[in-house]
């Protein structure tokens, strides 16, 4: 229930969860679903199927119909194609590679998916870090499930003498050396084969060095029987590993880690950013100098200081990434703001009105904005417009202004944010004026970067009040906008503005144009004056874990920094 919307649950929600998490990611996205009011089609990856059968069969002992979930084992071609790219499914729920996400919206542009996609991920050490600590983190942030993690550290940065240090580097080679590979039958095993025979870029990754990379640790295939041929690797380590480079760039699902070295902090974070990926990543340090800095430019969904990098948590450590880590809305699961994409949303009818039509407790730039507008406005739409910003200024200072420590655990410090994201605002035909400005001051209180497309103009005061707090706007037609949005300096998410009837057919010419682009997020529900709901279009979510003891000793080192 949020106050001034109505959710709209998906008729048909299609589950495809991934095979290296073949339990929790599974019943994670299936109970969503069902949560949310979706009947759901779960079909898991084939290395894992019977496990999702397992998931289904406990839930249809529980209760839940089958006519409510259906649990498909299904060719993943011809089969598969035509399951996705059904016009009755009315939302996709992936786990897995950023190229499956293309693949899918290659069959249908306009599929609303919502994908946890693909990692590159890479822990920075600063010199001032605990040396000891960061070596056993890396280690197991690497090596753990063989490397098959989507948030396994594949890189690590080594900031100045951390990169000379030969004591570092002999507690790297130690740790990773004296790692048990073993099958799974193995009580003592901590590294397990690979989940089929390496080929492809992983293939390449084992056995072949790059321009100016060397060995640390050499890969090595051990001999385990017939049952994991080719499958168990002992781990690897590279050295050498230069900007730019596959090493650097691509994501390599296995037991391989790249050294790099960086001058500075700052060239650590610009090679950490440097990917298309943004899932995880993690600093050791203690240096509060150093954390804030990093803080502020680090570009991932999930970031982890002075611990390893995977294992997040349903609610301490809430899961998804930006950029090429995420497809769609974007809300991270085990989240507060999951159930939300899960549907579409409407305004409510009517409203209480009111007799005063204050704006007080508004932003100073949102007053403007209204203010400037209300010659064009009748009595009802001020009202409701300036009921929406209400509703901004409320859950900003609630919830989205603030960052919240969600566990209280002490000894770590699990911290949820959300940070500005650019958005591109395009107005339909028949959309009404309120409506239009009811989401561009949303998109000026959460501070993002919006432009703003409408096929008329603006009324000239409110475009004078628009250039003054730097939002662009472009009169265009739908053709020349969607143009526009092919360019590749566009913004990654875009909020369409109009009604029931006009907004199915833009998101379409728009997913048509743009070749149903993974990289764009579409937000097509009716404007409300939910701020609960308007803002998040405008907002990244972003989970911070910093280890705040010392030996067990507390240690609020991090706590004047965020």
């Amino acid at each position: 229930r949020v106050g001034g919307a109505l959710f709209l649950p998906s008729s048909v929600t299609v589950v495809t969860p991934p095979w290296n998490f073949p339990i929790a990611i599974p019943a994670g996205g299936v109970l969503a679903s069902l949560a949310a009011g979706s009947g759901v089609v779960f079909k898991p990856a084939p290395p894992s199927r019977r496990c999702a059968a397992v998931v289904a069969e406990a839930l249809w002992s529980a209760g839940v119909p089958r006519d409510v979930l259906a649990f498909v084992d299904i060719d993943e071609a011809d089969l598969g194609r035509r399951l996705i790219a059904h016009p009755d499914v009315d939302r996709v729920i992936l786990t897995g590679s950023w190229d499956t996400a293309a693949l899918f919206r290659s069959w249908r542009p306009d599929l609303p998916l919502l994908a946890e996609t693909s990692g590159k991920n890479a822990l920075i050490v600063t010199p001032s870090a605990d040396l000891d600590l960061a070596a056993s983190d890396l280690v197991k942030s690497a090596f753990g499930h063989a490397g098959q993690k989507c948030s396994a550290a594949s890189l690590a940065i080594l900031v100045g003498p951390v990169g000379r240090s030969r004591r570092f580097s002999r507690q790297l080679v130690d740790a990773v050396r004296s790692l048990r590979v073993a099958p799974p039958t193995d009580p003592l095993a901590e590294v397990g084969p690979v989940i089929e025979k390496p080929q492809g870029k992983l293939e390449w990754a084992l056995t072949t060095l790059d321009d100016g990379e060397q060995w640390l640790v050499e890969p090595t295939l051990l001999d385990a029987g017939p049952a994991y041929d080719g499958r168990l690797w002992t781990p690897g380590v590279r050295v050498g590993v230069q900007p730019g480079s596959r090493m650097h760039l691509e994501e390599f699902f296995g037991p391989v880690l790249g050294i790099m070295h960086a001058a500075s902090l700052e060239e650590a974070i610009d090679l950490q950013n440097a990917v298309a990926y943004g899932l995880t990543a993690g600093l050791h340090t203690q240096s509060p100098d150093d954390l804030a800095r990093w803080l502020d430019g680090v570009q991932a969904g999930n970031l982890y200081v002075n611990r390893g990098i995977t294992g997040a948590i349903v609610q301490r450590q809430p899961f998804g990434g930006w950029k090429r880590s995420s497809v769609g809305p974007g809300a991270k699961a085990g989240g507060p703001n999951y159930l939300i994409g899960l549907g579409s949303w409407r305004p409510t009818p009517g409203g209480a009105g009111s007799q005063t039509l204050h704006l007080k407790g508004l932003d100073s730039r949102i007053t403007a904005v209204i203010e400037s507008a209300q010659p064009s406005l009748s009595y009802d739409a001020f009202d409701w417009l300036r009921r929406g910003a209400l509703s901004d200024a409320v859950v900003w200072s609630r919830e989205f202004g603030q960052v919240r420590d969600v566990s209280g655990l002490g000894i770590e410090r699990n911290l949820f944010r959300y940070r500005p994201v650019d958005v591109a605002v395009r107005a339909a035909g028949d959309a009404t004026w309120q409506a239009l400005l009811r989401v561009i001051v949303a998109g000026i209180r959460s501070g993002s970067s919006i432009t703003v497309s409408a096929p008329v103009g603006l009324p000239a005061e409110v475009r004078r009040t628009l250039d003054d707090h730097g939002v662009t706007v472009y009169v265009e037609s739908d053709a020349e906008w969607i143009g526009r949005m092919t360019l590749p300096n566009r913004p990654p998410r875009a909020r369409l503005v109009g009604t029931r009837d006009s907004l199915p057919p833009l998101h379409r010419a728009l997913a048509e144009g743009t070749g149903g682009d993974p990289d764009l997020a579409v937000y097509d529900s009716e404007v409300t004056t939910a701020g609960r709901i308007e803002l998040l279009p405008f907002l990244h979510e972003q989970a911070v874990s910093i280890t705040a003891h010392r030996f067990g000793n507390p240690d609020p080192w991090s706590d004047a920094v965020i």
